[in-house]
């Protein structure tokens, strides 16, 4: 992992750099970056996460969140943007969420404070002023920082101070996952293309200009979107209503409903025929977690659908 991490960061450094980035802005946005990416993959180090969990628990979960918060205020000192409006709303981000995790005590996953942590978390990413929050540079990196720093803050919430079990938080590849993968994409793929078209939701138009940007896109779409929704939805919310419920089915198909809900607002509210499509996406997606017990496997699916749709189709 920490090998991926040095390789996926100097790409990227090296990109900025052939973009025109540079000086004291590019260095601290770039060092806050390299931090909550590391956290995000030595943590889906196979075991990882359980022993982090089991050895710091909730001084841990602090830990990580003090540290992410100074990531944070190395990016706004270092690229001048600080702010007392900005560092509060981050502060408010980080520890909120830590000390509902701490109220909860030892009860069993799906306690209020659990799902009222999640929401908190999802209604923060979806809706809040990310471009306020990292305006360096330009408002550009927002969704990615602001991403970042939400699956810093569940981890230290969810792995360390709740020590939620089965989130499946970690990149790895079991016997047979090839056969869910593919064949989850595949069925999928099936019905939501027709489906789609007949709705005149989508369009079959080839990007053939776009090609050349397949690797980089897929791996954003992939670290970025695919595994951040698939640790929500499936390994913490999917998680959690299976267990509240005592039901893998009612957790699996109301998180599917709840997946497709938080599509409403994409491309014009209400959008009906995204939550339909996201609503089945969803039963994929949360079925390939079931089978393989890994949000890697499903984010492979989530990911291929949206490489396909970003590069086959477009929205009608």
């Amino acid at each position: 992992m920490l090998g991926l991490w040095a390789a996926l960061c100097l790409t990227g450094a090296l990109y900025a750099t052939w973009q025109g980035y540079g000086g004291r802005d590019f260095a601290a946005t770039l060092t806050a970056f390299a931090f909550y990416f590391l956290v995000i993959l030595v943590f889906a180090a196979r075991g990882v996460a359980e022993e982090l969990g089991a050895r710091f628990g909730v001084a841990g979960g602090f830990l990580l969140g003090s540290a992410a918060f100074l990531a944070y205020l190395t990016y706004v000192l270092g690229t001048g943007t600080f702010g007392i409006i900005r560092v509060g709303a981050v502060a408010i981000f980080v520890f909120v969420p830590l000390s509902l995790a701490v109220s909860a005590g030892r009860t069993p996953a799906g306690a209020w404070q659990d799902f009222l942590l999640l929401a908190g978390i999802w209604v923060a990413v979806k809706f809040g002023p990310s471009h306020f929050v990292w305006p360096y540079p330009s408002g550009r990196l927002s969704y990615v920082f602001t991403v970042l720093l939400a699956v810093n803050v569940a981890l230290a919430s969810f792995v360390l101070v709740r020590r939620l079990k089965g989130i499946g938080y970690s990149i790895a590849w079991g016997h047979r996952w090839g056969y869910f993968v593919l064949g989850s994409f595949l069925l999928f793929a099936c019905i939501a293309i027709p489906l789609g078209t007949g709705m005149h939701f989508i369009l079959f138009a080839p990007q053939w200009h776009a090609w050349p940007s397949l690797a980089l896109t897929s791996l954003g779409i992939f670290f970025f979107t695919a595994w951040p929704e698939e640790l929500l939805f499936r390994g913490l919310l999917q998680n959690m209503l299976s267990r509240a419920s005592k039901n893998d089915l009612a957790g699996w198909w109301t998180a599917s409903v709840l997946f497709g809900f938080s599509h409403i607002t994409n491309l014009g509210f209400p959008n009906w025929r995204y939550v339909i499509l996201a609503s089945i996406a969803g039963i994929f997606y949360g079925w390939t977690w079931r089978k393989t017990g890994s949000i890697f496997a499903s984010a492979i699916v989530h990911a291929l659908v949206d490489v396909s749709w970003h590069f086959l189709f477009r929205t009608a």
